[in-house]
């Protein structure tokens, strides 16, 4: 063969294989407790410290908190344990409480654990991965750890196939769910795609039943199926007091509640999102002066 073709060959096959993914690996994994997965690297990336709110902050929820922090310590302790969805109005703590529920099931003798013992590793993948879901999971089935999988503000915008990914995980397929992995998702819709979806559906299929069902059945895949609704005013006002509570923050309740009325005034709704965003204002606005 030419050499300057062999060698023009050689280049592009090193070219190829610098384009390609990296084979998954479960390196690192005893160095954290939450990771992000990155397909395109093929490696989950250990995040040092979740961002989350202690669970008995979370107020407003108490039905779905009891729901989701006994279905996350039956699997923490190795006891079957369902899929779960919470779906429902912004700003109301779906993400919030996975996070808290996953700090709270890895608690001991009231204590967090040091990086990487924890029984139950949070792993965050992202909706325009979902496609590559069956890999991930397929990568720790092996694995001795027990994880949550969890992907916040699930929807379909589109025409996709990642949904019937999805679907092929919570069925299990021919090998089954493995044992050691949950898959917790939060959206604001309740079939995780806008009703002129499901609409368009229903005038432009053949079978109209036979295509929404496919993908509204989606969501009927899932053992835990949570709603989180708007807030009345009682609850936010409950909301403020605990966050309040928990910083010692130097005001009277009736003052704090007309400041937090305000605020949700301004922000055109009340929810446990804007309440911790008033509460966020108001620490700052009540520290005191910095020394000179």
């Amino acid at each position: 063969m030419d050499p300057a073709l062999l060698s023009l060959l050689d280049r592009i096959a090193s070219a190829l294989e610098r384009l390609s993914p990296a084979p998954a690996t479960l390196a690192g994994l005893d160095s954290a407790d939450a990771f992000v997965w990155h397909p395109e690297r093929g490696c989950l990336a250990p995040v040092a410290q979740v961002a989350h709110v202690a669970i008995d902050l979370l107020q407003g929820v108490e039905a779905q908190r009891r729901l989701i922090l006994d279905n996350t310590l039956h699997f923490a302790r190795g006891l079957p344990a369902n899929n779960a969805m919470l779906w429902g109005a912004r700003g109301m703590g779906k993400s919030s409480l996975v996070k808290a529920a996953h700090a709270q099931a890895n608690l001991v003798d009231g204590q967090p654990p040091r990086a990487g013992q924890a029984r139950l590793a949070l792993i965050e993948i992202q909706r325009e991965d979902l496609s590559t879901l069956p890999d991930l999971l397929a990568l720790l089935r092996g694995a001795a750890r027990r994880f949550i999988v969890f992907c916040d503000d699930l929807s379909f915008e589109s025409e996709d196939a990642d949904y019937k990914a999805l679907k092929s995980v919570l069925d299990g397929g021919i090998s089954g769910r493995p044992e050691n992995v949950l898959f917790y998702a939060t959206s604001n819709r309740r079939h995780l795609m806008p009703r002129d979806m499901i609409e368009n559906e229903r005038s432009s299929a053949i079978n109209p039943s036979e295509a929404v069902e496919e993908k509204v059945s989606l969501s009927d895949r899932f053992g835990l199926w949570i709603g989180f609704h708007h807030c009345a005013q009682d609850v936010f006002a409950d909301m403020v007091r605990a966050y309040a509570r928990a910083r010692a923050l130097p005001i009277a309740d009736d003052d704090l509640q007309r400041r937090a009325n305000a605020w949700s005034v301004g922000r055109g709704g009340r929810s446990g999102r804007v309440a911790y965003q008033f509460i966020e204002d108001l620490t700052a606005e009540l520290a005191p002066p910095a020394a000179t």
